[in-house]
């Protein structure tokens, strides 16, 4: 008795899906029903998101890099400040003020390391500039790296000490253009513009009384560069150079560029608007740059 109910179930249930299946089929032929086309291999592929591995997922979540197209750095600088005699209570009060003036123009980099000086390294900066160095800083080998870079272009920028520098080695003292002799105390001096100019003194005043230790020279230079600013010498007491007093001036060298200014031995000098730039104006001409210290697009004489 049971076996027959459950047939007869099965039955109807058979019957009704076999009339359920052909009125669909009815349907879809009078256009009551659409049917979807199944998706092919290339759609399913399209439409699925692919799996992203986990170092994918975490580089997706990092921000783009700017593009270096219009952020270009700019050129680096290597601040040399070691000494080996007399420190200068300013060298930072330099450092700060290279950085600050240098913005946008270059990066500073500052080191009291003399084994930056290899020919490797030395070539990754457009300038060196000796920031009141004093003494022997330098070993043969890093002499001839530094020899090296000059030869092929590089330059160099020599603030107030630097003449205090290196009196063993020659090239050197070509270089920079004169050593150290002596010195007055901080006094009021008058400063005279001799190259209206130059990058470095195109905004400098013809005529500028200002307070410095001023240097005396063991040797005039003047035939050696080219002289951009002097110090009256009446001003100086004994410490004169027979009324021809240099204190500022640039020479190309064997290759390269060479800047130098004596002014530079107070905390104060780095804070005055004009020594800025003057500093800042060696720096670029000695890069071999030719933008105005305080103005873009604008060529001066290099």
């Amino acid at each position: 008795m049971l076996n027959m109910t459950y047939s007869r179930t099965c039955g109807t249930r058979k019957l009704k899906a076999r009339l359920a299946a052909q009125l669909f089929g009815v349907l879809v032929v009078i256009g009551c029903v659409n049917v979807p086309d199944a998706p092919n291999a290339s759609q399913t592929m399209k439409d699925e998101a692919p799996l992203k591995t986990k170092s994918q997922e975490i580089q997706a979540s990092k921000p783009e890099k700017p593009s270096t197209k219009n952020n270009i750095e700019p050129p680096h600088i290597l601040v040399f400040t070691k000494t080996k005699a007399y420190r200068h209570k300013n060298i930072s009060d330099g450092v700060r003020a290279l950085r600050e003036i240098g913005i946008g123009k270059y990066v500073v980099e500052q080191t009291e390391d003399a084994g930056a000086f290899t020919t490797k390294n030395l070539n990754r900066f457009a300038a060196v500039v000796f920031l009141s160095t004093t003494g022997d800083v330098l070993n043969t080998e890093q002499q001839n790296a530094f020899e090296q870079y000059i030869h092929a272009g590089g330059g160099y920028v020599g603030i107030h000490a630097a003449a205090d520098t290196e009196y063993e080695w020659p090239w050197y003292g070509q270089l920079i253009g004169a050593w150290f002799l002596d010195h007055t105390k901080v006094i009021l001096a008058t400063v005279r513009r001799e190259d209206k100019t130059h990058i470095s003194t195109i905004e400098f005043p013809d005529s500028w009384k200002r307070e410095d230790e001023w240097y005396r020279f063991r040797t005039n230079p003047r035939k050696n560069v080219h002289v951009l600013v002097c110090v009256n010498d009446q001003d100086l007491g004994e410490v004169t150079m027979n009324g021809d007093h240099p204190i500022s001036w640039m020479h190309e060298f064997e290759g390269g560029r060479a800047w130098y200014t004596a002014m530079g031995h107070t905390s104060e000098s780095f804070l005055e608007p004009e020594f800025q730039k003057h500093v800042l104006g060696g720096i670029v001409w000695a890069m071999r740059q030719t933008q105005q210290p305080n103005s873009a697009g604008s060529d001066q004489r290099p």
